[in-house]
């Protein structure tokens, strides 16, 4: 993202299909942020829509210069839409939202406030959801493994209703589905991370976009985000540890029938099932060890310096 001066804050949207949805969003953002009296823009991503959602952005931008309408070619997921917004994004602050009516704009000072006070990306949390008894108790027992896992402790990881401020999106790179952990990944680079609660309004046109088909995605998604904040620069610590524990349970197991071999009455060990057990053991975890080296030295041909931390403030020159 290059650099730009600009507004104080930018919105950015998200829209798959909410043409019902866009006029009311933007009117009352435009309200509560003319209420703050700070600079704005409100960035609208249409994601590929099928309905007029387009039209009606194209029809607001026209009508005010503080709305910019951006359209993709086809539908390539939030993370895409996301990263567009950024991009185009001009504020000190970025506010994101949800296009369905379901976030509430009115509760942009309170993320303000926040930001304020210091932190580097605020979330929302949906202490009071408006969604389907499945869909709750997935997204809970998704945020508790997240939160765990990821040392980063807040209750709604995947609530679209953030600030950040403009190191935050500039330091962290979203692809595929991962602006479901944007969190985890801002706290892996060492800002700092915060919720407030906010109100969850149920969505007052169309239907949700989102299934329970997102679980198996969403499990390998955060295999992703542990392996990129925990291990990117050290692969052979991942691969080589499971490697070097499956040799060496293979070896003790190839050991012991060794051992056994040398006492009378104990008969042949190539049978043994433990025997080809051992084998498979010892050459899986040469394997993982191979690749865990290999990682590394492709870590170490790609590194670059700036890719391991993110600077908050620096008094001095580049020379």
């Amino acid at each position: 993202m290059t650099e730009k001066s600009g507004q104080e804050i930018s919105v950015v949207v998200p829209i798959k299909d909410e043409e019902n949805s866009i006029e009311e969003l933007v009117e009352k953002t435009c309200r509560v942020l003319e209420g703050t009296g700070k600079s704005f823009e409100i960035i609208l991503v249409d994601d590929g829509s099928a309905d007029g959602s387009f039209a009606v952005m194209k029809r607001l931008a026209a009508a005010d210069g503080r709305v910019r309408a951006v359209r993709f070619l086809r539908n390539f997921g939030k993370s895409a839409a996301l990263s567009a917004g950024f991009d185009r994004a001009s504020g000190r602050i970025i506010i994101t939202m949800d296009g369905d009516l379901q976030d509430d704009p009115e509760e942009i000072p309170a993320f303000l406030q926040e930001i304020d006070k210091g932190h580097h990306l605020v979330s929302g949390w949906k202490k009071q959801r408006r969604d389907p008894f499945g869909k709750k108790l997935s997204s809970r027992v998704a945020n508790l493994v997240t939160s765990a896992l990821s040392g980063v402790r807040i209750h709604d990881m995947n609530c679209g209703f953030k600030a950040y401020r403009r190191e935050v999106v500039k330091n962290v790179r979203i692809y595929g589905d991962l602006h479901r952990f944007i969190p985890a990944l801002a706290g892996a680079r060492g800002f700092t991370v915060t919720e407030i609660p906010v109100r969850h309004h149920a969505r007052k046109y169309g239907k949700s976009k989102y299934g329970i088909s997102r679980m198996p995605r969403g499990f390998f998604d955060l295999l992703t985000v542990l392996f990129i904040t925990q291990y990117a620069r050290r692969p052979l610590h991942l691969f080589g540890g499971i490697g070097v524990t499956l040799g060496l349970l293979g070896f003790v197991a190839l050991l012991y029938l060794t051992i056994i071999w040398f006492i009378p009455g104990h008969g042949p060990i190539g049978t043994r099932p433990l025997f080809m057990g051992g084998i498979m053991l010892m050459i899986l975890g040469a394997q993982l060890l191979s690749l865990g080296l290999v990682g590394e030295l492709i870590t170490h041909n790609s590194f670059r310096g700036s890719d391991q931390y993110a600077v908050e403030e620096d008094t001095g020159q580049d020379v």
